[in-house]
């Protein structure tokens, strides 16, 4: 099937994801993928003049929240993946396929979708079960912003934390989102 056209847009952010080949784990330890992930991150952010918003890597896929006011993310998410890949690849001593395919990425067109996919992201690690709380995942930027780790990737001023209470953002977090039928 055709990849839908994709009109770059400098206005909006974008919320991307990625998985490995055949959505198996990759083949090193997460604390490895974590260095290459947030070290090439960092880099794109000055390279390609990105503004990274969140970033949460699971064992197989990752979530990303990103702007690009140049409207470059076709390029970004080119470098990302291209030398992630590489880097993978030399940490594992292999040189096979990374990830499954292009990443996927959705146009955040609005607020309500903005702070429904900031939600998303976060709580991927609480929804499968690798942590109890948000904040407890070591592989998110969340740790970073809330200085309960070092946060070693640039990421975009976030108003969920710093322009309300950061401990009802949490609270917010860690609620699982309401089923609600239209």
């Amino acid at each position: 099937m055709a990849r839908k056209l994709h009109i770059p847009h400098a206005d909006f952010p974008y919320h991307v994801s990625a998985r490995s080949h055949g959505g198996s784990w990759f083949r090193i330890p997460p604390d490895e993928v974590w260095r290459i992930m947030t070290r090439n991150l960092h880099f794109l952010t000055f390279a390609f003049d990105v503004k990274i918003h969140s970033f949460v890597l699971m064992g197989n896929h990752f979530h990303l929240l990103i702007s690009t006011p140049k409207a470059n993310l076709s390029e970004a998410m080119n470098y990302l993946l291209r030398e992630t890949a590489k880097d993978i690849n030399r940490a594992a001593g292999t040189c096979n396929q990374v990830y499954g395919g292009r990443y996927c990425r959705s146009l955040i067109t609005n607020s309500i979708y903005y702070s429904s996919a900031y939600k998303y992201v976060y709580r991927n690690p609480v929804t499968v079960g690798l942590s109890k709380t948000c904040e407890e995942y070591p592989y998110s930027t969340l740790r970073g912003i809330l200085g309960l780790s070092k946060l070693p990737v640039p990421v975009a001023a976030d108003p969920f934390i710093f322009d309300s209470c950061p401990e009802k953002t949490l609270q917010w977090l860690n609620t699982s989102p309401s089923t609600i039928n239209y």
